[in-house]
């Protein structure tokens, strides 16, 4: 997205803080922020209660939490889209109260072992991994697409700010009382998320019996898409490129506190605030930055910004020094952040919105998942300071990538939904399951334009096969060169009438218009469809039956 676009897009929808405006939004985000707190203060009270099992139990931690992402991101993607994404938010909320009210228990009763603390962590990522996908997607639901954007930063924000708030909180808690108490304050925090979600009255939405897809079915559907999005993957490919190493940072945090700097939990989590102020700052800057460093730069800016931070605090061991470095750390991780989860939002169609967010969330989780333990056996293996300029190193190369790789603008990019199919005049009535189906569609193209038109089919085949499309062919026909036939062949007769109805976006109709304004004048696609005839013949319509 260019410079000029963003800003005035700005100026469309208002200040950073405009979807704060939104009542649901506002009390979401609230509720949010105190869980948030709760979250960063169970967090350092787990990784102080393992410092002293090693750098690799410690790094685990982040590896608990985040791994179950990587395991339940994609099923949780599939239940959003096929299920109530209010109702699924509800169970991972009540689910995440009870896992955190057994840690209260254990902790008070002095039973709390590392094994028992990692399974129990694991457990609350489940709960997160569960409840990800809905709550990105609802987020077109609660403000207007023109502020996605501010609405992804106040995520962002919100996050932040708890990272500013509730590690030098869950610090002081357990330096004075212990960790009992912040797993406790955590399991209260989960109910003001319930509260807000019973309150909310959500709009039903429901697809008919016949275009329903299957679980299974749905899950493929997702991952097809994602496949044939490049704009998609794109934004997956600059996440997995930054992930990592950024993730050097949140791993190896508790030992910079105690073995670096030789501070307590306390001064954990000071460090940990420095790094929300500065990405609560980070917010208000936002905008300027985008406007003049545009979306790839503030990707490359924030790379390079991470490589710095990590550099300082391997080199220097002044207590000032590092929390000073580390509030740009906290612009940068707001600004790639905001910028990669506002480039998933805009691009994805509602009906795989929670799928696409979901493989976003695998990538991002998964990332910090795998890294952590790799940062915590280099400590044990090269040393604390090695590790942080390997990190250094890492970051760099994020940054020089994206000459090669940049993120695409939003041009021409538009998800909304476009029922311009009719449907299919079938003397027969498919079942929903029947299939596959061959869809074949016959264009006449002057031979000029010919190069032209495979050219714009191009991008067609893209949107077939996202939309549905198992396999996708052009034609041409040998004895009239200006004669093309397009095949492609889809599951089930339920997910070409979803196809019809529920899947294709404005852009989608675009891709198609572009590609037919090169057809003769006076001519239209023919389109056909047929039906494996080895499951035997369909019923025909009450038109066709003899009387």
């Amino acid at each position: 997205m260019s410079a000029s676009k963003t800003s005035g897009s700005e100026a469309r929808s208002g200040s950073a803080w405009a979807p704060l405006a939104r009542p649901v939004f506002r009390a979401l985000w609230i509720a949010q922020f105190v869980s948030n707190i709760g979250t960063w203060m169970q967090t350092v009270g787990a990784q102080w209660l393992l410092l002293g099992h090693g750098a690799t139990m410690v790094t685990l931690v982040q590896t608990a939490s985040s791994l179950p992402i990587v395991l339940l991101a994609l099923p949780s993607g599939v239940l959003a889209d096929r299920f109530d994404r209010r109702a699924l938010l509800l169970v991972a909320q009540c689910a995440m109260f009870a896992v955190s009210a057994v840690l209260t228990v254990l902790a008070f009763a002095d039973a709390l072992s590392a094994v028992p603390l990692l399974a129990l962590t694991f457990l609350l990522g489940c709960g997160t991994a569960l409840m990800g996908p809905s709550w990105q997607a609802i987020q077109p639901e609660l403000v207007e697409r023109e502020q996605l954007g501010q609405a992804s930063a106040l995520g962002a924000v919100n996050m932040n700010l708890a990272r500013a708030v509730g590690p030098a909180l869950g610090g002081v808690v357990v330096a004075a009382a212990g960790a009992g108490w912040v797993f406790g304050f955590n399991a209260v925090s989960f109910l003001g998320i319930a509260a807000v979600l019973l309150l909310w009255h959500r709009p039903k939405t429901t697809v008919p019996a016949d275009r329903q897809e299957r679980l299974l079915t749905a899950l493929y559907a997702g991952r097809r898409y994602v496949w044939n999005a490049p704009g998609i993957r794109r934004v997956l490919l600059r996440t997995a490129l930054f992930i990592p190493g950024a993730a050097a940072l949140w791993s190896l945090l508790p030992l910079i506190a105690a073995d670096s700097l030789g501070m307590g939990s306390g001064g954990y989590g000071l460090l940990l605030g420095a790094v929300g102020f500065g990405a609560v700052a980070g917010a208000f800057a936002l905008p300027w930055l985008r406007q003049h460093l545009g979306i790839n730069g503030i990707l490359a800016a924030g790379a390079v910004m991470f490589a710095l931070v990590l550099l300082v605090l391997a080199t220097v061991h002044i207590t000032w020094v590092a929390i000073l470095v580390l509030l740009p750390a906290g612009v940068a991780w707001i600004g790639v952040l905001s910028t990669l989860n506002a480039a998933m939002q805009t691009r994805l169609p509602g009906w795989v919105r929670a799928r696409g967010l979901a493989v976003y969330l695998l990538v991002f989780q998964g990332g910090q998942a795998l890294a952590a333990p790799v940062w915590g056996a280099l400590v044990q293996w090269l040393g604390l300071t090695t590790a942080l300029l390997i990190g250094t190193a890492a970051m760099l190369l994020s940054a020089l990538s994206l000459y090669r790789w940049r993120l695409y603008g939003m041009e021409g990019i538009d998800p909304t939904l476009s029922d311009h199919w009719p449907t299919p005049p079938l003397v027969f009535v498919p079942g929903p399951s029947d299939g596959p189906v061959l869809v074949s569609v016959v264009y006449r193209v002057a031979p000029d334009d010919s190069a032209a038109f495979i050219d714009a089919m191009d991008r067609v085949a893209h949107s077939r096969r996202r939309t549905g499309a198992i396999t996708w062919g052009l034609f041409q026909d040998g004895n009239e060169p200006g004669r093309f036939i397009e095949n492609y062949l889809v599951g089930t007769w339920s997910e070409h009438l979803a196809q019809h109805h529920n899947r294709l976006t404005t852009t989608d109709r675009g891709f198609e218009d572009r590609a037919r304004a090169l057809l003769l004048p006076g001519t239209a696609p023919e389109v056909t469809h047929a039906f494996d005839a080895a499951v035997g013949p369909v019923l025909p319509t009450s038109e066709s039956r003899p009387s």
